[in-house]
Order: structure tokens, then C-alpha cells, then sequence
């Protein structure tokens, strides 16, 4: 049994220790939101908060978040607000098929709150998920664009 704080409620799930996160969350606990690209953590398809911090769960196994915090993009808005990098997203019309979204919009908001004002370089280091569809340079604007937003 596996227990941690999911979208700031305490689960627990009889899964084996060693099944990726990524499998626990969609499959077990129903939050589709977080969605299996690759399986070996390069697209960023699968991105999740852990304490804060933008991890990928596909390759995270289960017992690594014992004890700790969780948050997926179904926990980003706040009842019916949008988080900032949600507004951003639309805003800026970023999906086209929009697979990759939720994992970019959570590597984003890390991002985001790690450093306020990323420039462009940092953008570039930070945010390494990959989009299929090649939309970098709305991403770039909408990452700006929440940054503004998080400041009003």
C-alpha cells in the first residue's frame, strides 16, 4: 500500500512498489490528464507536480511518492479560474492536437513559480518537453503571457 497527497487529498493504493506513477494515476485513481508519450521521460507527455517540482511519471515508480504531494493538471484551476499558464495556453491558441499539453503546461507553471520572469534562454533550458506538433513558438509566447498574467 502506497500512500501519498493527491490534488490535496490523502490516497492510498495497493499497487506494486515499482509501477510507474504514470500507470497509478490514469489506470488505478481515473486522472487521465496525464498522458503516456514515450515511456523513457524525454517527451514530457506524463509531466507532473512532486512536491513542487515538475517530474515525469512514466518512468517514476510508485514508491517514490510515499509520504509526499502530487498535483496533475486536473488540480490546476481553481474552481472556475483558469491557472495562468491555462489562460496563457488559450490565450495564445497553443494545441493544435494537444497531446502534449498538460505534462508542458505543468513543466511550465514549475517553471513559472521557480522563476517568475524566465528570458528566453531559460525557457529553452527548463522546458524540455517535446510537442509533436511544433507549436514553440506559441508556447514561448504563452509562456511569457503567464508570466504577465501571474503578476496581476
Amino acid at each position: 500500500m502506497i500512500s501519498f497527497n493527491l490534488n490535496g487529498e490523502d490516497v492510498s493504493v495497493d499497487v506494486p512498489a515499482e509501477m510507474p506513477l504514470l500507470w497509478v494515476l490514469r489506470d488505478r485513481l481515473q486522472l487521465t490528464g496525464t498522458k503516456y508519450g514515450c515511456g523513457i521521460a524525454q517527451c514530457g507527455a506524463c509531466t507532473v507536480h512532486l512536491d513542487g517540482e515538475a517530474v515525469r511519471t512514466c518512468v517514476l515508480p510508485a514508491s517514490a511518492v510515499a509520504g509526499k504531494s502530487v498535483r496533475t493538471i486536473e488540480d490546476m484551476a481553481e474552481g472556475e479560474t483558469l491557472h495562468p499558464v491555462q489562460q496563457a495556453w488559450i490565450d495564445e491558441q497553443v494545441p493544435q492536437c494537444g497531446y502534449c499539453q498538460s505534462g508542458m503546461i505543468m513543466a511550465v507553471a514549475a517553471l513559472l513559480k521557480e522563476n517568475p520572469a524566465p528570458d528566453d534562454a531559460t525557457i529553452d533550458a527548463a522546458i524540455t518537453n517535446i510537442c509533436r506538433c511544433g507549436t514553440y513558438p506559441r508556447i514561448r509566447r504563452a509562456i511569457h503571457r503567464a508570466a504577465e498574467l501571474s503578476k496581476s
